[in-house]
């Protein structure tokens, strides 16, 4: 088939949903599918990079606790219009098709079949409030819904109630065994991990406080914190103020160095407050044979088993998160059976996997639009084969 993916973020920028679009546009294409991925500018890229068709100028905004995107442009009927008469997709496959404003023109131009899947999780959020009553008239063009788990599901059935089909996040499992472990971090010293954006909703501030009373308490570690974001400042503020040592401050790092990071570690903590609709980078963690510590909130227990793969604590507790990172860093054979564990659910996981349920989504979609008679102008490929075994609506 011929498939658009279609992210309302900046394409390629680090973020999830850009992740997740890299990864099923790679292994859609492994498996015979002519795939674009359609997203907008921000800057000097050009309009059209290979499979990467540009519309529009992406602009970050304040959204979810953290920082969107919303996309505008003069020209975007003509724009829009231009690339799916040249295109001619079978199908358009929007993720987060409530950010403004790229998927709304697109969705209602299409005449492709129209998968959406929505990533998101949180509490009462303004922006799908108002790309709901934006999307309204459009509701109907969107022939198959897909969550990233039972969280995003339950969150986005209060703005779009419908059926969903639970898809989740993958991985990339031979990405993270093939890394190498940093030897300057490898001189005896336990090492504790965070990725992520300084921001309250990822929980620094919590970790550092629980990293605080594990020195307190004379367990010699180390906290390596990978990332940066709007919270940088107060948490370097927290560590001078304390005289708190045993803290790298990173930055931002590429891929490879990441990937090594993760398999440096010997306990990945994620201490989020909430508003997460999957744990990626506990996936991530899993992959690299990492033991996990994470709060203990819907989007990461779809992901990891209480005890098994990681220790749930409540999160903003710091004195419960010090308590769970004391357990694992003190007791070696209890940490490598969870990381035995890990690896082992990291499979369930993989890239390859995900792909074939999406493929398969897909073929049921087209297949219920075919049998109804209600396939678009604009599908011109085979009507998939029914697999051996029926999909369930999850």
């Amino acid at each position: 088939m011929k498939i658009g993916l279609v992210t309302p973020y900046v394409y390629p920028l680090p973020g999830g949903v850009n992740q997740h679009v890299r990864y099923l546009y790679e292994n859609l294409r492994l498996r015979g599918h002519d795939v674009r991925i359609v997203t907008s500018s921000h800057g000097l890229q050009r309009a059209s990079e290979g499979d990467i068709i540009r519309i529009g100028k992406g602009f970050s905004m304040p959204a979810n606790g953290s920082v969107g995107t919303i996309t505008v442009s003069p020209r975007f009927l003509s724009q829009v219009h231009e690339v799916l008469d040249r295109e001619q997709f079978d199908l358009l496959h929007f993720h987060e098709p409530f950010v403004p404003f790229l998927s709304l023109v697109v969705l209602g131009l299409s005449t492709s079949v129209n998968v959406a899947t929505f990533h998101a999780f949180g509490g009462f959020s303004p922006a799908y409030q108002i790309g709901s009553r934006l999307m309204r008239p459009s509701v109907g063009r969107i022939h198959g819904r897909i969550a990233v788990s039972a969280a995003a599901r339950h969150f986005v059935e209060r703005f779009f109630p419908g059926d969903y089909k639970v898809i989740p996040n993958g991985v990339d499992v031979a990405r993270f065994q093939r890394a190498v472990p940093i030897s300057r971090w490898q001189d005896g010293t336990k090492n504790i991990l965070f990725v992520g954006r300084f921001e309250a909703r990822k929980g620094l501030l919590d970790l550092l406080k629980a990293y605080r009373i594990l020195r307190k308490t004379g367990c010699q570690c180390r906290l390596l914190v990978v990332g940066g974001g709007p919270q940088e400042k107060e948490a370097r503020r927290y560590l001078m103020t304390r005289k708190l040592g045993g803290v790298e401050f990173l930055g931002r790092v590429g891929d490879e160095e990441r990937d090594s990071l993760f398999k440096t570690a010997d306990v990945y903590c994620s201490p989020a407050t909430g508003r997460e609709s999957f744990g990626i980078v506990l996936l991530e963690a899993m992959a690299a044979g990492t033991s996990i510590v994470c709060s203990d909130i819907h989007g990461y227990k779809g992901v990891v088993r209480r005890d098994r793969e990681a220790l749930l604590v409540p999160p903003g507790k710091p004195k419960l998160i010090a308590g769970a990172l004391a357990q694992l860093l003190g007791d070696d054979e209890r940490r490598e059976a969870m990381a035995r564990s890990g690896l082992e659910r990291a499979q369930e996981f993989s890239w390859e996997r995900v792909t074939a349920k999406v493929e398969d989504y897909y073929g049921f979609v087209i297949r219920r639009l075919a049998a109804q008679g209600q396939l678009p102008e604009g599908f011109h490929a085979d009507v998939p084969p029914s697999p051996r075994v029926p999909l369930i609506l999850a």
